[in-house]
């Protein structure tokens, strides 16, 4: 048999030619091989049952990775919906949903032939069900089957999907422009799956599911802890504002990428914009009406990046003079402790932030005295010199003035410590995905932020993609610190994404990706992010209105941001 060379943390084997990453692993990696998920080969992603046909690098990806944890959450909802079609039978199907308290949201459905169409409808989950479905996984897990791999043609992608009724796939496909298409199957059900998979199904060996409100949670590890479930921890004004926007899709017909695209196609999408514009404007008119009837003097809006406050807080100071009050904005960033007294982080990089990087005490006492009917003085921070400045801006709220005050801690209790909550509305606001690319792949929120954000920096500050990509992860460690926690403490959520919102960013997003270097560790990012948009059509730009939260990021606006 011949032989070839795998290169790996410097030390060099030999392997068969022809053998799998698999082989290579059982066969020197004895310790819980399972850890394994996918590899590096010559830096080019790829799964483990990849032959290995020429000498190679070869770098083993973990589970405790990012990459490595998106394969294991991938393959297991494979294994949970393969699972429901060998328990409920092939009439009934599963809707990945949306991510909440660390876990998927997952609905039953019951799908019939009502006159010359096929129509879904939901049913609750029993215990039972899930207690046969469990048993099911483990029974599969047990057996350890192949997750085989086909590469079809997209033609016979839609032709299979349309014959097996499940339209969402065949839309999906129809309006694919690459040429073939990666299939799945666990024994006899096949589906397709956005992005690779382990091995065989003895490598999903943590998961559960549970009962919540009509549906169930699919939940799954962390890459922290990957063996660990973590206990499911109900988010209920986070799943209302799920549900609510799940409600809009239904009602404009939009609840996936292909109904998007078909949208487009038939020329309906101007519709479709203005009415999903109208149900957020009519949303924020609400909540200005809530705080005119609350007689609020301080509104306090928080969110994790690229949820689109600022624009959200120009949006509702408008509605608030409708209401016949008076707004002033303030941002939480011009109070920052100056920079010689700024935390630092366990690199000794400052940590902006953490709520230590807040002048609490300055902020306290400023609100007090507006709230006593005093004038003060508001500071500008000076970014460059990293101290507060005074300019001679001063404030006075007077009968009918409202502050509108905008950062990312504005929710944290500590901000607003010894304020009284009659004076205080608080809103939390993030731009939560409405559509998913079909009923089985979620598209994640932070991939919609994170694009939003790669936009807006090269538009504003100059960054490219690459910077933008290579901060992401410290960015949402704060946000999982410091903003995820109190979300729940608000009066309000608003979610600031917009179903056809993709269609447009991602021609302002495709050439930044595009110029990401392929001899950077931010590359595997930039390409799963332009395959990933990849499934969108584009669409006219110039029928955005001027007010919009798209606006923030790809430019043209009416509001200063």
């Amino acid at each position: 048999m011949e032989k070839i060379k795998v290169t790996m943390d410097g030390r060099v084997y030999e392997v068969d030619k022809f053998s799998a990453i698999t082989e290579f692993v059982h066969a020197h990696m004895q310790e819980n091989k399972q850890k394994y998920v996918l590899a590096f080969c010559n830096r080019k992603l790829c799964e483990l049952g990849k032959l290995l046909d020429r000498d190679v690098e070869l770098k083993l990806v973990e589970k405790t990775s990012v990459i490595g944890m998106d394969t294991y959450k991938r393959s297991l909802t494979f294994l949970m919906v393969k699972a429901f079609s060998d328990v409920m039978g092939s009439g009934y199907s599963v809707k990945v949903m949306y991510s909440l308290g660390k876990g998927y949201y997952c609905r039953l459905l019951k799908n019939f032939r009502e006159g010359d169409r096929m129509v879904s409808e939901e049913v609750p989950v029993t215990k039972d069900i899930l207690f046969r479905v469990k048993n099911r996984m483990n029974e599969l897990v047990r057996k350890d089957i192949a997750i085989i791999k086909e590469s079809v043609s997209t033609e016979e992608a839609v032709q299979r999907f349309a014959k097996q009724g499940r339209f969402d796939k065949e839309r999906l496909f129809r309006y694919r422009r690459v040429s073939k298409a990666n299939l799945y199957s666990i024994e006899d059900y096949e589906d397709y799956f956005y992005g690779y998979m382990v091995p065989s199904t003895g490598y999903i060996t943590c998961y559960d599911l549970v009962p919540y409100d009509t549906g169930f949670m699919l939940m799954a590890p962390t890459r922290e802890e990957p063996e660990i479930i973590p206990e499911f921890e109900p988010r209920e004004k986070l799943f209302s504002v799920l549900k609510t926007s799940d409600e809009w899709s239904q009602t404009l017909d939009v609840s996936n990428v292909g109904q998007l695209n078909e949208c487009i196609t038939k020329g309906d999408i101007r519709e479709l914009m203005l009415v999903h514009e109208a149900l957020q404007e009519k949303q924020i008119a609400q909540i200005a009406d809530m705080i005119r009837a609350g007689e609020k003097k301080i509104v306090l809006i928080a969110g994790p990046s690229s949820s689109g406050k600022t624009t959200f807080s120009h949006r509702l100071s408008v509605q608030l003079r409708a209401h016949g009050l008076r707004p002033y904005p303030l941002a939480l960033d011009n109070y920052f402790v100056d920079r010689e007294h700024t935390p630092k982080d366990e690199n000794g990089n400052y940590d902006f932030e953490c709520i230590e990087a807040m002048d609490l005490d300055l902020f306290h006492s400023d609100m007090k005295k507006l709230l006593a009917g005093e004038e003060i003085p508001i500071p500008t921070f000076n970014f460059k010199q990293g101290r507060k400045e005074y300019k001679g801006k001063k404030l006075k709220l007077n009968a009918g003035d409202v502050l509108v005050a905008e950062g990312i801690h504005a929710l944290n209790p500590l901000m607003t410590e010894g304020l009284s909550d009659d004076s205080k509305f608080k809103i939390y606001i993030s731009a939560l995905t409405q559509i998913n690319i079909d009923d089985h792949n979620r598209i994640p929120t932070t991939d919609g932020r994170l694009i939003r954000r790669i936009v807006r920096d090269a538009r504003t500050r100059g960054n490219d993609a690459r910077e933008t990509i290579a901060m992401w992860p410290s960015v949402r460690r704060g946000e999982e610190k410091y903003i995820f926690p109190y979300q729940e403490e608000a009066d309000v959520m608003f979610n600031s994404a917009l179903i056809y919102e993709l269609s447009v960013i991602k021609q302002y997003a495709e050439p930044l990706l595009f110029s990401v270097p392929k001899d950077c560790d931010e590359y595997y990012e930039a390409k799963r992010l332009l395959k990933f948009l990849d499934y969108f059509l584009g669409m006219e730009v110039t029928n955005i209105p001027m007010n919009s939260i798209l606006r923030e990021f790809v430019g043209g606006g009416c509001f200063d941001v």
